[in-house]
């Protein structure tokens, strides 16, 4: 496996706004492997500093909490314009675990060159020195010049992970046509994975009531080999699990494989396949979608 890929990547992933701290336990317990505490596009210019306070009180409190290392990975999108430093300095003591609780990750929007990167980390190192080595950020291609430098973006050694942001890019483009969002999920995926990332995740579906539309889109998106969703609305993470959750029929194939390639080489499997360790990625990938979709039903 690729040193840059996550043993659990997540699958489901919830976005709380910043403002609404009467609703931060609800996304802890909801059953989500990621929560996104959303100082951006969610918070009103008005209620930022208050947001900024809300999340820095909840970070602390589960620092304290014996239970947080075993909640979900928590991420704070920050924002990219000028309200970027004072964010980063916020949240700059929590950027590294403790060991009473996982490090908190970096949600950059509007990324469109590994030099915005660099600006967080020299903020950051400004704030904290010696942070650079703990920082991990997501970065969020939200334009066509972001897309167009995927690799570039994906490639820097404090990204972790990649993202699309579809709603701001539909808007950059003018368009939200099929074939336009097709090339940019293949182009962000194609330069996550030759990153050594992993899979990105797909941006929130914004209509909450369209289930139906949520879930074929998400499935749409499984089998092109994206690799879980954000939500919105907790009542969306129920879907996006069913959608990545592999049949049964493919989790015993992956445990089988597994089990037949703990010695390497190439064997044969009691249905007569033949399988080989080129297949061993695939497997693990069911496996850690059937182990990180378990949770939510």
């Amino acid at each position: 496996m690729n040193d840059r890929m996550s043993d659990f990547p997540p699958i489901t992933g919830l976005y709380v706004p910043g403002h609404r701290s009467d609703r931060f336990e609800r996304a802890f317990t909801s059953g989500a492997d990621l929560v996104i505490l959303d100082l951006e596009d969610a918070v009103p210019d008005a209620q930022k500093a208050e947001a900024r306070e809300a999340i820095v009180a909840t970070l602390l409190a589960r620092r304290e909490s014996v239970d947080a290392s075993e909640g979900p990975l928590i991420q704070v999108r920050v924002n990219a314009g000028p309200f970027l430093a004072d964010d980063l300095a916020a949240i700059a003591p929590f950027v590294h675990g403790d060991g009473a609780a996982r490090a908190v990750e970096v949600r950059l929007p509007k990324v469109e060159a590994a030099a915005d990167v660099d600006r967080v980390i020299h903020v950051l190192d400004e704030v904290s020195p010696g942070l650079s080595p703990h920082i991990a950020v997501t970065a969020i291609l939200e334009t066509a010049l972001g897309v167009e430098r995927a690799l570039e973006i994906a490639s820097h050694p404090a990204v972790t992970r990649v993202a699309l942001g579809e709603s701001d890019l539909a808007s950059d483009l003018a368009t939200r046509h099929p074939d336009v969002i097709g090339y940019a999920r293949t182009r962000v995926l194609f330069a996550a994975r030759a990153a050594g990332l992993d899979a990105p995740m797909m941006s929130a579906y914004p209509d909450i009531r369209d289930q139906a539309g949520l879930r074929s889109d998400t499935a749409d998106g499984a089998t092109r080999g994206w690799l879980g969703r954000v939500a919105i609305h907790p009542s969306q993470l129920a879907v996006i699990a069913s959608a990545f959750r592999p049949e049964p029929a493919e989790v015993v194939w992956a445990e089988q494989v597994l089990e037949a390639m703990r010695d390497g080489g190439v064997t044969t499997l009691a249905s007569g396949e033949m399988v080989d360790p080129a297949m061993v990625g695939r497997a693990r990938s069911i496996v850690a979608r059937k182990n990180a979709t378990a949770a939510v039903t």
